[in-house]
């Protein structure tokens, strides 16, 4: 059965630094991702990481958000910086592309001013 647990998020103000982490079991070897979902939005991809380690941000995000992944540890990382405002969301992970019965709880990442 796979399960995937994020968590790091938490209540952080504008201009600070997050590091979110997913940890896998009963999966492996699988490209992932990292999607969030803003209030009253729908859910939208973040970045991903293929097997061997090649990463992909998306274009409004690119240069603060970096996606990393240990293998051993079987866990995904999502480092956030200069956080705004418009990045408070549930932060999620799953493959790439994503598996509906894969979606976990996520975690709330908050942005104040």
């Amino acid at each position: 059965q796979v399960q995937l647990v994020e968590s790091g998020g938490g209540l952080v103000q504008v201009g600070e630094s997050l590091r979110l982490s997913c940890a896998a079991s009963g999966i492996n070897r699988r490209a992932m991702a990292w999607y969030r979902r803003a209030p009253g939005k729908q859910r939208e991809f973040v970045a991903r990481i293929s097997i061997t380690g090649v990463t992909s941000v998306a274009n409004d995000l690119r240069g603060r958000f970096t996606i990393s992944r240990d293998y051993a540890e079987n866990t995904v990382h999502l480092q956030i910086s200069s956080l705004k405002l418009e990045d408070t969301a549930v932060y999620f992970c799953n493959t790439y592309p994503p598996q509906s019965d894969y979606w976990g709880q996520g975690t709330q990442v908050t942005v104040s001013s």
